[in-house]
């Protein structure tokens, strides 16, 4: 082999080296990211069961309990919304601390101190 080929074969294993190592540089970074994006899944969809939970025992809460509780407060980790859009609706959201809606229902509650007249 001459001098020359043997520069150029030398040349060409680093180029394919130089390549290797960016590609092997860029998939473990996409892992890295593929791995904290699963977490960052795992986690929002804990804060959404914990939310739901707590929305179903407001689903529960009697027509006197959501009036008393009309308006925005803070319920937890969350912000609680209770608004009546009509006479016999309700409507109930929960929001974590930075505002985002996690959950939003309606109830019907009818009013039953008519009924009893």
């Amino acid at each position: 082999m001459r001098r020359s080929e043997a520069g150029a074969a030398l040349l060409e294993v680093i180029v394919a080296v130089a390549i290797l190592a960016t590609a092997g540089t860029a998939a473990v970074a996409m892992a890295s990211e593929s791995a904290r994006a699963v977490e960052r899944a795992r986690d929002a969809d804990r804060r959404v069961r914990e939310a739901s939970a707590f929305m179903d025992a407001v689903a529960l809460w009697t027509r006197a309990d959501l009036d008393r509780r009309l308006g925005e407060r803070p319920q937890g980790p969350w912000l609680l919304r209770i608004d009546r859009p009509a006479n016999e609706l309700y409507t109930a959201a929960l929001a974590d601390s930075g505002g985002h809606e996690l959950l939003r229902t309606a109830l019907f509650r009818p009013d039953t101190s008519r009924a009893l007249r």
